[in-house]
């Protein structure tokens, strides 16, 4: 963030104004090691573990620093901090010196925690020292050192240091939020249109807080804007954009002190300042800009468009002049996390850009894909992808795992849901010398349950290619995991994220080998038996007499094919 900042301040000083960074407290790394031996805490070793043994001992592990104690000297510094800040909500998140590296960015890795603030300077303190020690634990998580062991960094020293920010935004009502928050990549990781270009840069946009934006959520949608034509959106239809809008929105409940998810029009009405800059009224047959606000705006009636701040505002222009001065000095392709407020008193809207966080971005580009076969019978297709493709190749596929979405859908019970998400990262294990392609209904790793498998990274990085059915569930089609951190896990470990949308037309999936193919979960992981009905792992070259599976991906379409392993 700091080294992002003095850039632009060096490099284009006429953002000085515009761009800021919060007002920021560190704990240096430093004090992890005092925390350890202050405490007696020793789990040096968690990292050469089995995943097994990790996922198990975690829950101690948390248990165990969120009873510990903070150095005595740290605790009197936080209080001054305290003082020092007020009411104003704080975020603790995570510095690991590990993290934010070219190629590793540790992408939601380690866990970030909201402190409201609003209580008793002894409860606010007592928040703050919890959220810090559970920070310090999340450096033994799962999924943080299975990465590390994936991309080569376990035997690194691994120190923690915090990073103490002010929550960007402004109070209304009884809510704290910024009037809009997002991620923003120099190069966008897709298009869905040939008009677009992807070194102009990629936007998640939503209201309030931006953790809707970086994670990937329910039943909700944010605003995807490639900035080389940033009104130019996936939607065409009234209907369709009314349906892939954000719903939800992340605050901080002022009175509760707590951050909460609550539906966007019971937080905002047509007295909320900036509403015209972020919404559009629904008209039925169209969705209109607000050009003024008055009573006749019911908060029903108001779609998230973010229109007006795209087209009469300077946000484009100017995030694409700070995304493209940072990728001109880092000297690789950025991205960062942003929140965003409006000056009050200007007659024109004046934005101030809030910085949050600003690290290399990874990417899949360099390979020159070529395209399929073109004398492919049907029979010889596995599936084709239309919308979102990458670019890379991933050939010699030996097994698909294919959770079917009807049976996924009719499972009621969440450990039965869970129960699935474990048995994927069984096969994982099982499979970790054997290149898979994973294919399931909605979003890989939602925190929803009925809206895709709950998979964590650990449970997924030994797959080669990750497909996503967006298919209808009890009314709601999932969007994609473009630009989150699970799609950024995605791209640092070299796992193919393909969207597929049977209902499109173009995208079809081979259905008659999936079903007539034999099910091998039994014979790799006998004790998944009873999920037979609902996950089942087809071996190429048993099913298809030797052959294997190849996938490429041209950055238009998604082709995966049968062919013999030594073509």
């Amino acid at each position: 963030m700091l080294l992002a900042w003095k850039i632009l301040q060096t490099a284009a000083p006429h953002l000085a104004r515009q761009v800021q960074i919060p007002r920021s407290y560190f704990i240096g790394a430093d004090v992890f090691y005092d925390f350890l031996s202050l405490n007696d805490i020793e789990y040096i070793n968690q990292k050469y573990k089995t995943a097994e043994e990790i996922a198990a001992d975690y829950p101690v592990i948390e248990h165990a620093y969120a009873q510990a104690h903070l150095p005595e000297a740290v605790t009197a510094h936080l209080s001054d901090i305290l003082r020092e800040v007020g009411k104003r909500p704080l975020i603790v998140r995570s510095s690991s010196l590990l993290e934010d590296n070219f190629g590793t960015s540790f992408a939601g890795k380690y866990h970030s925690y909201f402190c409201p603030n609003q209580g008793t300077a002894e409860e606010n303190l007592a928040a703050l020292t919890l959220a810090i020690r559970r920070v310090y634990a999340s450096a033994h998580n799962p999924d943080a050192l299975l990465y590390r062991r994936r991309m080569g960094l376990l035997d690194y020293d691994e120190r923690m240091a915090i990073l103490l920010q002010e929550v960007q935004g402004q109070a209304y009502r009884d809510y704290f939020f910024p009037a809009a928050a997002g991620v923003a990549f120099s190069f966008a990781p897709i298009v869905w249109n040939p008009r677009l270009r992807r070194e102009e840069g990629f936007v998640r946009l939503v209201m309030g807080l931006g953790t809707r934006a970086v994670e990937r959520v329910g039943e909700d949608y944010p605003r995807l804007v490639t900035l080389s034509h940033p009104l130019l959106r996936p939607e065409v239809s009234p209907s369709a954009i009314r349906r892939y809008s954000q719903r939800l929105v992340d605050v901080i409940d002022l009175k509760k002190n707590e951050l909460t998810t609550l539906p966007l029009r019971q937080v905002i009405d047509w007295q909320y300042p900036p509403l015209r800059w972020l919404a559009s009224a629904d008209k039925g047959d169209t969705l209109l800009p607000i050009f003024s606000l008055g009573p006749e705006l019911a908060s029903e009636r108001l779609v998230p468009t973010f229109d007006n701040l795209l087209q009469r505002t300077s946000f484009v222009p100017l995030i694409k002049e700070v995304l493209a001065t940072l990728e001109q000095h880092y000297g690789a392709p950025v991205d960062m996390e942003f929140a965003l407020s409006f000056i009050p008193g200007a007659k024109q809207p004046e934005i101030a850009f809030h910085l949050l966080q600003c690290r290399p971005q990874s990417t899949m580009n360099g390979e020159v894909i070529s395209a399929a076969p073109a004398d492919l019978n049907e029979a010889d297709r596995f599936l084709l992808a239309h919308r979102m493709a990458p670019k890379g190749r991933v050939p010699k596929i030996e097994y698909v795992i294919f959770v079917d979405p009807t049976a996924y859908g009719n499972l009621r019970q969440p450990t039965q849901q869970l129960e699935v998400a474990r048995c994927v990262g069984r096969l994982n294990r099982a499979l970790a010398k054997h290149p898979f392609m994973l294919i399931g209904p909605g979003r890989w790793g939602s925190a929803n349950l009925d809206l895709g498998v709950p998979v964590t990274y650990a449970d997924i990085f030994n797959a080669r290619a990750l497909v996503e059915m967006a298919v209808a569930h009890r009314g709601i089609t999932p969007e994609p995991s473009y630009g989150t951190h699970f799609f950024q896990d995605l791209v640092e470990s070299r796992i193919y994220p393909l969207a597929l949308y049977p209902d499109d037309g173009r995208d079809w999936l081979n259905q008659a080998f999936l079903n007539q193919a034999p099910n091998q979960l039994v014979a790799l992981t006998p004790q998944d038996a009873a999920l037979a009905g609902c996950v089942k792992v087809i071996h190429i070259p048993t099913a298809r007499d030797g052959q294997v599976m190849e996938l490429r991906m041209d950055g238009k379409l998604g082709v995966a094919y049968f062919t013999r392993a030594t073509e």
